[in-house]
């Protein structure tokens, strides 16, 4: 029988087992036999990380990396992912390989910096490349463009931890990039860009993390008419006013307001919406159905006085099918806002009357400030309420004796009169 099968695979299918291959690993197949010899030549993807050679003693990291190139046949390269520090490579080397990347109809490419105390100065004339799609840059790269770039198929963009030579730089590289829909952008301390300014009409997907405290740095000024998709974490920055008359989900998190005139984001047309905010820091938006499109609220609960968030939201939002109360953690757990008990609303809010038919709560604890209340509240209001899941935290096996105590809390909501006659309640 002969034990070889791999080697009687398609070859369309051998190529692309050795594309998901580091290119080391890939050039080692070559010893298995002749036939072997060229199959990783037409592999799509070339993949080099200068730390999988530090026990190689006879040649150097570059010349590995240009050799592999120069026996590459390959007419259309998929991808070039480059993982590197300059004690293993020239930075001439690096423009080099891109070059003959393009030369071969690149689609995606990776680069990822190894140093941190050094940069490392992606070249200007590397952002006029026809075929590329994806461009992911990570770390410590100097990104410093002077002219508008031409990158016309590009769509996807990622820019972890890189650094701007100036404000016209970003201007710069988001112009040339008339076909993006989906920008990545995380930053941390930088002082060199006063406003990132993102104008870019076909954008769909924006993500955005930022720790920035520098001083030097204002906020973020956008505008994506065509924008569906908002994830904004953690801004420190001064301003941040987004244009986004399309927008159908958003991610907020850690951000201290989410309605201000510091921070303006239309969320009129928001269907979808996860916060994770603290009240104490929110100002609320006036009276009026300013979440009149939305039907999916995700609210994290570790915030103190985050049912009066809640209430607003509640008030707010009178479309709203699906509401999910998440307490992922605790810095404090048993913190207490004294006299900051759950008010209720008013009057019943329109969505609890005529829309709410789903109600999740994970890790729900009635032991907590004001939860047992909240959970009653919409038991008893949710006309419409199909289902209500409560899940509580995992019970360690020293702690079996908590086991009476989440039996009681949830035979307390099995007990609360529904307004719904139809709701399934599930305890987990």
């Amino acid at each position: 029988m002969n034990k070889d099968m791999i080697s009687h695979l398609p070859e369309d299918l051998i190529r692309k087992i050795l594309s998901f291959l580091p290119t080391k690993t890939a050039i080692a197949t070559s010893l298995l036999s002749k036939q072997w010899r060229s199959h990783w030549m037409s592999a799509p993807k070339l993949r080099f990380d200068s730390e999988d050679y530090e026990n190689e003693h006879d040649e150097n990291f570059s010349k590995i990396v240009s050799e592999s190139f120069l026996s590459h046949k390959a007419p259309v390269l998929e991808s070039f992912h480059l993982r590197f520090g300059l004690d293993k490579v020239d930075p001439i080397d690096v423009g080099f390989w891109i070059g003959i990347a393009f030369a071969r109809q690149l689609r995606k490419l990776v680069l990822d910096f190894l140093e941190l105390q050094e940069s490392f100065i992606f070249p200007s004339s590397l952002c006029t490349c026809k075929t590329l799609e994806t461009l992911k840059l990570r770390n410590q790269i100097l990104l410093d463009i002077s002219s508008p770039a031409s990158m016309k198929s590009l769509k996807k963009l990622h820019l972890s931890y890189v650094f701007y030579k100036d404000d016209e730089t970003i201007n710069n590289l988001l112009s040339g990039c008339p076909s993006l829909e989906e920008l990545i952008v995380d930053r941390s301390d930088e002082h060199t860009v006063e406003f990132f300014t993102i104008n870019v009409p076909s954008l769909l997907r924006l993500t955005i993390y930022d720790d920035n405290s520098e001083k030097e740095f204002l906020g973020y000024l956008i505008e994506a008419p065509s924008l569906k998709y908002l994830e904004i974490d953690e801004l420190r920055c001064k301003l941040f006013l987004l244009e986004a008359p399309e927008l159908v989900e958003a991610n907020i998190y850690g951000v201290p307001a989410i309605i201000s005139s510091e921070f303006h984001v239309s969320l009129t047309s928001v269907k979808r919406l996860v916060l994770d905010v603290s009240p104490l820091k929110t100002i609320y938006p006036p009276i009026g159905d300013i979440f009149n499109q939305l039907v999916y609220l995700e609210m994290y609960t570790r915030e103190a006085l985050w049912w009066d968030l809640l209430r607003r939201m509640l008030e707010h939002s009178p479309k709203l099918q699906v509401l999910k109360l998440v307490d992922e953690y605790r810095i404090n757990p048993d913190y207490r806002v004294c006299g900051r008990e759950w008010k209720k609303p008013k009057y019943v809010p329109k969505c609890l009357l005529s829309h709410l038919e789903t109600f999740v709560w994970t890790r729900y604890d009635a032991r907590r400030e004001n939860e047992e209340e909240v959970a009653t509240y919409i038991l008893k209001n949710a006309k419409q309420l199909k289902s209500a899941n409560f899940s509580a935290n995992p019970i360690k096996p020293k702690e079996l004796k908590k086991l009476a105590e989440r039996r009681e809390m949830f035979r307390k909501l099995d007990g609360v009169v529904k307004a719904s006659t139809s709701c399934h309640l599930v305890f987990k």
